[in-house]
């Protein structure tokens, strides 16, 4: 089988490729990425002589270049898409072509080659935000995005359930929770206050810490998107979730791995839209065989050692870019 995996260069997207290549090795992938700040072809730098591995650099909202990546594809996994929640709110234009827009051209490019299946990888936050007491986000959650980001991402999956029903390309959707693991950009939280503090910096805690997580290890993510590929049931959505924890929980964790006390925290203001809780039931995928293999306390320990390991990875990604949440930030609140 040939599979295209839009967006392997980023942080989900090369884990997955490498799980792939790792668990089917018979099969052909073919990685097309843009390569935005946020892709990073060193994440497959092992790969990179494997001949059931190309990649191609383009842009999914490209009708020639999706059209030519798309010929003779069997499966699509779609990860492509603006992610970092701070940057939509500078640039929320961005996030719309390419999270939308480009689906778009994906879903037209799949029509016209006739894939056996495309499955298009989402978020929880098209959800919203819960309470402390709400029931977790499940399959039948109403949509209701509270960022551009969350928007962009929950037009995205109303177009490929579009494209199911009105022209009927094969399809299944995953929401998934917040990922961590190897390889994610320094600007997410996990990764970004684990290099704030091998660098001596603080770790920027929005508010008091009280917003809370779902948090997945993104080899269990890779695996379930790999159950629903071999089980799913076409046009249907799976969440997939992991293990809840507060904000401050995450950063007490992590600072406890590397022997740091609290004063290397910084408390900073929320940014706007700051959506309090995620949390995900993920009975649907469950009952595919599908169950979290990672407990988050061990992998998180994990993680903070392939940091350590790796700052020729992370280290110039991090000194050579701007501070994008307080950036953001001071658009709305100095």
């Amino acid at each position: 089988m040939k599979i295209l995996v839009t967006g392997g260069a980023g942080f989900i997207g090369s884990n997955f490729i490498h799980y792939w290549l790792e668990n089917h090795s018979q099969d052909q992938v073919v990685n097309l990425d843009v390569l935005t700040y946020a892709g990073h072809l060193e994440s497959l730098k092992d790969i990179e002589g494997n001949s059931n591995y190309k990649f191609i650099k383009g842009d999914i909202t490209d009708a020639s270049t999706v059209s030519s990546a798309m010929q003779g594809i069997g499966v699509v996994v779609h990860f492509a898409a603006e992610s970092h929640v701070d940057r939509s709110i500078i640039d929320p234009m961005q996030f719309i072509k390419t999270n939308v827009c480009g689906t778009a051209r994906l879903l037209e490019a799949a029509l016209d080659a006739k894939v056996k299946h495309f499955h298009h990888v989402s978020t929880d936050e098209c959800f919203g935000q819960l309470g402390p007491n709400d029931p977790l986000f499940n399959e039948q959650t109403p949509y209701a995005p509270r960022t551009p980001y969350a928007a962009s991402k929950a037009g995205s999956d109303h177009l490929v359930r579009a494209y199911h029903q009105t022209y009927g390309l094969p399809i299944t959707i995953t929401n998934c929770s917040n990922n961590f693991g190897p390889f994610q950009d320094p600007e997410k939280l996990i990764p970004r206050f684990i290099t704030n503090l091998l660098q001596g910096q603080k770790a920027p805690l929005m508010g008091q810490g009280e917003n809370i997580r779902d948090w997945l290890y993104v080899k269990d993510h890779c695996r379930a998107i790999d159950i629903v590929l071999q089980r799913g049931k076409v046009g249907e959505t799976y969440c997939v979730g992991g293990e809840e924890k507060s904000n401050l929980e995450v950063t007490k964790k992590i600072l406890q791995i590397l022997g740091m006390d609290e004063s290397f925290i910084e408390l900073v203001k929320h940014r706007l839209g700051h959506d309090f809780r995620y949390a995900i039931d993920s009975t649907k995928i469950e009952q595919l065989g599908w169950k979290a293999e990672h407990s988050f306390d061990g992998w998180l320990s994990e993680t903070v050692k392939w940091y350590q390991g790796n700052q020729w990875w992370w280290k110039s990604l991090k000194d050579n870019r701007p501070n994008v949440d307080r950036v953001a930030q001071r658009g709305y609140y100095e």
